[in-house]
């Protein structure tokens, strides 16, 4: 177990025994889910969270400097943050990068994970995308990696109506220093191995995509996803990129709350 636990925030429901934990992606934080936390603490519990080296977790990262940047070392740095709060399942809510964090933790401790509301999400990088990471792990070391950040999160989001997304994320990204943000750039060229494993392997919990239409680097990746396993669904948002859940709360809201309203009959 790490030696601290990673900040987070809990929204206890008077009445309501669900949890909802929210797992945000690579260079965020907890604040990304500002336009659904109102929504959700209406109906269950909400734990928010932000990962190593992210937000106020900055500040716990010289007690992970010697840990190895795995995905199932910072899996369980969540799994270790639902023991201490004693929380034994729960849904699962993640964008971009924290849906594979939710997907591997649905493999290597299933029994915390009711159900995955997996948005942007991330199942395969595609030429692209792979070009993108085999550039930026060759110029990490020389350029200021907030120079790559912007570059990847305008490729990843470049229409006008990304822009609030795109600049959310870059903000949030400041907070990164140059050496953190390397470890997540290299564990980021883990996603195809792990990801092609997934995509073999079915799971028996139920798991909804929500991905924006103009999500041009993961939308097809997932919809291969989707037709292979048989408790996945797909909702597609139009006029929406990669960052679903800040450029149309609306329906991002509505989808995974009516998904896990219909698990928790």
């Amino acid at each position: 177990m790490s030696t601290e636990i990673l900040f987070h925030t809990i929204f206890p429901h008077e009445a309501s025994k669900t949890w909802v934990v929210f797992v945000h992606g690579a260079g965020g934080s907890s604040a990304i889910w500002f336009r659904q936390l109102k929504a959700y603490k209406k109906e269950y519990n909400v734990l928010l969270l932000d990962l190593r080296g992210h937000g106020k977790s900055n500040n716990l990262l010289q007690n992970f400097v010697d840990n190895n940047y795995s995905f199932n070392n910072v899996s369980k740095d969540i799994i270790d943050v639902l023991d201490h709060n004693n929380i034994t399942s729960a849904h699962f809510v993640g964008i971009s990068l924290g849906t594979i964090l939710i997907r591997n933790i649905a493999e290597i401790a299933p029994q915390y994970v009711s159900s995955m509301v997996l948005g942007g999400a991330v199942t395969r990088f595609n030429t692209r995308s792979n070009t993108l990471v085999y550039l930026g792990n060759i110029f990490k070391h020389f350029l200021p990696y907030m120079w790559l950040y912007r570059l990847f999160a305008f490729i990843m989001m470049p229409k006008k109506r990304h822009k609030e997304s795109r600049l959310l994320f870059v903000r949030e990204a400041k907070r990164l220093c140059q050496k953190e943000f390397i470890k997540w750039f290299k564990l980021a060229m883990d996603v195809n191995p792990l990801m092609q494993y997934f995509k073999e392997k079915d799971i028996d919990i139920p798991i909804l995509y929500i991905m924006g239409k103009e999500d041009h680097m993961f939308l097809g990746p997932v919809k291969e996803m989707v037709k292979r396993h048989k408790n996945s669904v797909l909702q597609t948002i139009h006029h929406c990129g990669h960052v679903c859940n800040v450029e149309r709360p609306d329906l991002f809201n509505q989808h995974s709350l009516a998904f896990i309203a219909q698990q928790n009959r």
